[in-house]
């Protein structure tokens, strides 16, 4: 038989035809050259900093999860019984910089605006209604885009953890590319970016550990518990990472998307404490058990990063925006609440689109969700008004020298 009568060739053809824009490029000549001298690279592939646990679920787990995933029951836990509010954000309410330095604005999942010492962050955009790369299927929205991408206004950089759909929108970055913003991202993700049309001068492609200085802050790419992967062969060739932004009065910390480990010990040390932490405390499953981190596990790595000590404001994300795990949809939220009176730690809770500032005196503290979350029968939830008390916020006496 020869290669043209394989029957494997119309499957390939199949496959081919499928590939769009947005499963992005492969690393090729010198950035994978740098890539295979990565430290964090081997045997083909990046490593991460502690080994991890069914990344790829076997056969077995799998069914067990489709199983669990598609139960009638389960599901209309898995998506809000009404309408997600959404803060009525508008550009003027953005426009004028924070008092204090440093504003955060929740926009759903993990993209956030950041507002610090003058400059502008744009953390993982996905403005697009689904986190795929067809826009006929894939998890879909549970609310509205808070605020147009084309009303937030001048973008200093654009801040990308790791190259999945719910982080990494192809459209969110086509539309960037006329905002004259700069994009830092982790080794690979670069060939993405260029293969959508980006400059390649317009990239700070960094590996973990480490900078690159953007409009008088320093970013920090450090390291992540996770994994990549966005086309049909996913050979693991895009790092991924967590984020510490420093200016020169505050600090912030982007998680992206992890696992818990001790490393997180390590980045405080470094580069903490942060005035705020945004972490991520859900899609999580005992399937995936190293790779996304329980509300618990948020919390701790937040601790960790503050020295062990509740200092600053954590925010929870990737959570709420897109159905991604079979957990209950508010289940990261109330985790959460329940983690950081445990932890005696401030935690902030905008609803999407809501700005705040992490260093003020008070930030949002009303579970938003419990009106409109399925009720579960014997579930004793508190009444959606009621607001969570969070200690003060205690400040650094000299935020940038720490």
């Amino acid at each position: 038989m020869t290669s043209a009568d394989s029957p494997q060739k119309p499957l390939r053809e199949k496959l081919r035809g499928l590939r769009t824009a947005a499963f992005g490029a492969d690393p090729a000549g010198e950035r994978m050259e740098r890539i295979r001298r990565s430290p964090n690279f081997a045997d083909g592939v990046f490593q991460n900093p502690e080994g991890t646990r069914a990344a790829r679920p076997s056969p077995k787990s799998t069914s067990s999860l489709l199983k669990t995933y598609f139960r009638k029951d389960e599901r209309v836990l898995r998506a809000p019984a009404g309408t997600v509010p959404v803060h009525a954000t508008t550009l003027a309410d953005i426009k004028e910089p924070p008092a204090s330095g440093l504003r955060l604005t929740w926009m759903g999942h993990s993209s956030v605006l950041a507002e610090i010492d003058g400059s502008r962050v744009l953390f993982d955009p996905v403005w697009s209604e689904r986190c795929s790369p067809f826009d006929f299927a894939g998890p879909k929205r549970l609310h509205p885009v808070p605020v147009p991408l084309a009303s937030l206004g001048d973008i200093d950089v654009v801040v990308i953890s790791h190259d999945h759909y719910d982080h990494l929108d192809m459209p969110s970055i086509r539309a960037l590319k006329a905002s004259g913003a700069l994009f830092a991202v982790p080794l690979g993700v670069g060939a993405h970016l260029e293969h959508w049309g980006i400059p390649e001068s317009r990239i700070r492609e960094l590996d973990w550990n480490e900078s690159t200085e953007v409009a008088g802050l320093t970013l920090t790419a450090t390291p992540a518990r996770h994994f990549c992967g966005r086309g049909l062969r996913n050979q693991q060739h895009t790092l991924w990472a967590s984020w510490a932004v420093a200016g020169p009065e505050h600090r912030i910390f982007h998680s992206g998307d992890t696992g818990y480990f001790e490393g997180f010990k390590d980045i405080g040390a470094v580069h903490g404490p942060f005035d705020a932490t945004m972490i991520q405390i859900g899609a999580y499953s005992p399937h995936w058990p190293d790779i996304h981190m329980t509300p618990e596990e948020g919390m701790r790595t937040h601790l960790d990063l503050q020295g062990g000590s509740p200092h600053g404001v954590m925010l929870p994300i990737h959570w709420g925006t897109f159905n991604l795990a079979p957990h209950p949809w508010d289940e990261p939220g109330e985790g959460t609440v329940t983690a950081a009176a445990k932890a005696g730690a401030a935690i902030a809770l905008p609803c999407p689109g809501e700005p705040f500032e992490p260093t003020s005196q008070s930030v949002p503290s009303t579970p938003w969700w419990r009106g409109v979350a399925v009720r579960r029968p014997g579930a004793q939830t508190p009444a959606a008004s009621a607001t969570v008390t969070s200690p003060v916020v205690v400040q650094k006496e000299t935020a940038a020298s720490a």
